[in-house]
């Protein structure tokens, strides 16, 4: 694991489920200052349907949060700056910090598709090193392609010699999720598979206008979504539980969710919509169902072996320590494309 002792690193990210925090407090554990601030000024869901649309609405207020932010690290002086995403953070704070820190480096990760912010190309020009989960993406706009993590709270869980589920899906609602997902329980239960769902959205209102607006979200049956967010010991408690896990990518995402890296990390099956997985290092059919979304067929015999031990020098590539250290060191890229077919 590199160091990162007494450099200081300036953290802003967007939140997402509190790996923002995990990623802060292993920079920390391994040596760095770090002062992190959440990208967006608030995360109600009034101000990410603001800021998502047209965040030119909320200029205002987005301006007085980054400089309060500029007043409170006057004077500091940082090796790094990282950003998440970046949805809400306004040119004129990148340009500022950096004609305070001219020697400072600059880097930038996205985790979802540029093709879905658009808005977020603009910015990549401020960074030195720049980063995407999204391999299409790292080879459209020229950046480095790494894809996301897990936790080291995943890793390695005893399996349950008998499992209470076969399958458990526990993810946000959106897109055809709904659709994907109801399809497979349908199967599961014609297989004699137990199976749980957990379908999650921010607020309850939202998700009511979001149904309005997204014809896929229309048959969502409301009753079968949860406004209560899973915490990380939650979800472990389910894949302690669970032979396998389903994940259900966005139709339009070919970057693996952070759920396909925690899943496989915890030694369970995974049953995925996203094809593209073939193209990783990790990918071994016993382990990983592909499944396609617009013709689901699920084999059975999947269920009836147990989850192949991974390669431990892949297993780090895809931790958390491995992911700063691409960010932080030596881009991966050789790596991870290695696998690719051409």
């Amino acid at each position: 694991m590199i160091s990162l002792k007494d450099k200081k690193i300036l953290f802003l990210s967007v939140s997402f489920f509190k790996y923002e925090k995990a990623i802060a407090k292993r920079l920390s554990e391994i040596g760095a200052e770090v002062d992190f601030y959440d990208e967006r000024p608030s995360n109600s869901n009034l101000s990410k349907g603001i800021i998502r649309l047209n965040k030119g609405f909320y200029h205002l207020k987005i301006n007085n949060y980054y400089n309060h932010i500029l007043d409170e690290i006057k004077g500091k002086k940082y090796d790094y700056f990282f950003l998440i995403k970046g949805e809400a953070i306004p040119t004129f704070f990148l340009e500022k910090i950096k004609e305070n820190n001219p020697e400072m480096e600059m880097i930038y990760y996205n985790f979802d598709p540029l093709t879905e912010y658009p808005n977020l190309i603009s910015n990549l020009k401020y960074f030195d090193k720049k980063f995407t989960f999204e391999y299409n993406d790292s080879v459209k706009f020229n950046i480095g392609f790494r894809p996301l993590f897990y936790l080291d709270e995943y890793k390695d869980l005893k399996q349950n010699s008998h499992p209470d589920y076969d399958i458990v899906f526990i993810g946000s609602a959106h897109t055809d999720r709904y659709i994907v997902g109801e399809n497979i329980r349908t199967i599961a239960d014609k297989l004699n598979l137990k199976s749980y769902f957990y379908y999650y959205a921010m607020g309850r209102i939202a998700f009511r206008l979001k149904k309005i607006i997204d014809k896929n979200l229309k048959q969502f049956d409301i009753n079968k979504v949860s406004f209560d967010k899973l915490n990380h010991q939650q979800i472990i408690d389910f894949y302690k539980k669970t032979k396998s896990v389903l994940d259900i990518n966005k139709p339009f995402q070919n970057g693996l969710t952070i759920r396909t890296f925690e899943v496989l990390a915890s030694g369970r099956k995974l049953i995925t919509t996203n094809s593209d997985i073939k193209n990783y290092p990790f990918y071994c059919p016993n382990n990983i169902l592909v499944i396609d979304r617009e013709n689901i067929q699920v084999d059975p015999d999947f269920f009836n072996t147990d989850f192949k031990e991974m390669d431990k020098d892949v297993l780090y590539k895809m931790s958390l320590d491995s992911f700063i250290e691409c960010i932080f060191d030596h881009d991966q890229d050789d790596y991870w494309n290695s696998f690719r077919e051409n």
